[in-house]
């Protein structure tokens, strides 16, 4: 997947205003500005019911310790250490691993978050090598782990696999592909960044299948809607060597209160709400499918077809930015935001949008859905006559 940056400030600006002045979104996003996130965040400690007088921590301890201690327990691991980015957590966990089984060597999706997102950081900083059992648009299979003609150290699953389309395996699959990964006498490490809503579809806890690995990583505000930050959760000796680690990786920060809180609410507000998301972006899906082929538009897919998580792709044969542009000027025209940007693909001419279903979703009927895709492709056949 390819995410293209090259976007000017103004087209920029144009599009973050046509999207906040949206009266009715599929789901707000990222885009607060500075003075609602400061607002947020000092709503934060009446929402949480904590003194807004306590003190603030000091290079980890105080808050941050809260909720490494609550994501522990959450998942059922003896400890948890605190990250301020997913792809340093999970650096010093491959690295951590690496050291302890003596390989280097780590088997891994080649559209995984390591290799699509990090600019070769585990072959440059930690000295790792990957190798991939499958590289095909999917979860690895057992069978394909266990025939890997090259030995490997650890196996990282990514749950869900994003850049695919938030792919899982189901939960026989996964528990296939863990024994697999055991029997070439490799380590468990799960990047679940977006674990929590997982739950649905495996219809297990997150113990249960935090149980299955032996380090995992969640994310904060990618679906609880935090601020930033991680946790590498697993055995307390490998959590006591990763905090060295994250140390020299220049991770032991000063003050991480604001991020702590706001992964504390995270936690009490967004985790709960999760399984109706989950069960809502079904609904929207196949609405979008009905309008979208209702609408003459001559290609497109929704990947996966019925949704595992809150979030699915939806691809077009179209130019991405024709199909951005006609998403800036269905929010800026009828209030009403469907899509946001489109994103250009390895094809010509093929574009692909991520949608996530979140707490403003939940609202949208079938019709509204249906509605929104006729005014969305009614705006990109206007562009054609422009």
């Amino acid at each position: 997947m390819a995410y293209d940056t090259d976007e000017d400030a103004a087209q920029q600006k144009r599009r973050q205003d046509a999207f906040r002045g949206a009266e009715r979104r599929l789901s707000r996003g990222g885009d607060a500005t500075v003075a609602e996130q400061l607002a947020q965040l000092a709503a934060l400690p009446a929402l949480l019911g904590r003194d807004p007088d306590e003190g603030p921590d000091t290079y980890g301890n105080g808050v941050v310790a809260e909720l490494e201690r609550r994501v522990a327990a959450l998942l059922g691991l003896e400890d948890a250490a605190y990250f301020p980015s997913g792809t340093m957590a999970q650096q010093v966990a491959l690295r951590c691993w690496a050291a302890r089984t003596g390989s280097p060597v780590v088997a891994l999706h080649p559209r995984s978050h390591p290799e699509v997102h990090e600019d070769d950081a585990l072959p440059v900083v930690s000295g790792l090598r990957t190798v991939y059992p499958t590289t095909e648009a999917r979860q690895p299979t057992a069978a394909e782990v266990r025939e890997h003609p090259e030995p490997f150290g650890t196996l990282m699953v990514e749950l869900p696999l994003r850049d695919p389309g938030f792919l899982l395996p189901t939960w026989e699959e996964l528990e296939e592909l863990v024994a697999a990964g055991r029997e070439r006498d490799a380590v468990i490490h799960f990047d679940g960044a977006r674990l929590w809503e997982t739950t649905v579809h495996f219809g297990k806890t997150l113990p249960e299948i935090a149980a299955l690995a032996d380090t995992v990583y969640v994310s904060f505000y990618k679906s609880l809607g935090g601020l930033s930050g991680a946790v590498l959760a697993g055995p307390r000796t490998l959590i006591e060597e990763a905090r060295v680690w994250r140390h020299r990786y220049g991770g032991q920060v000063f003050r991480q209160f604001p991020q702590a809180l706001s992964a504390l609410a995270g936690l009490e507000r967004e985790l709960p709400r999760l399984p109706s998301y989950v069960d809502h972006a079904k609904v929207v899906a196949g609405a979008l499918r009905e309008g979208l082929e209702a609408s003459g538009l001559p290609w497109f897919r929704i990947v996966p077809e019925v949704p595992v998580t809150h979030q699915f792709h939806v691809w077009a044969a179209y130019d991405a930015d024709a199909l951005t542009e006609a998403s800036v000027r269905q929010a800026e025209e009828t209030g009403t935001q469907l899509f946001g940007r489109w994103w250009e693909q390895d094809a010509p001419g093929l574009a692909m949008a991520e949608l996530t279903v979140a707490h403003e979703g939940l609202s949208w009927t079938e019709q509204d859905v249906r509605d929104a895709v006729r005014g969305f492709v009614e705006r990109i056949e206007g562009l054609g006559k422009a």
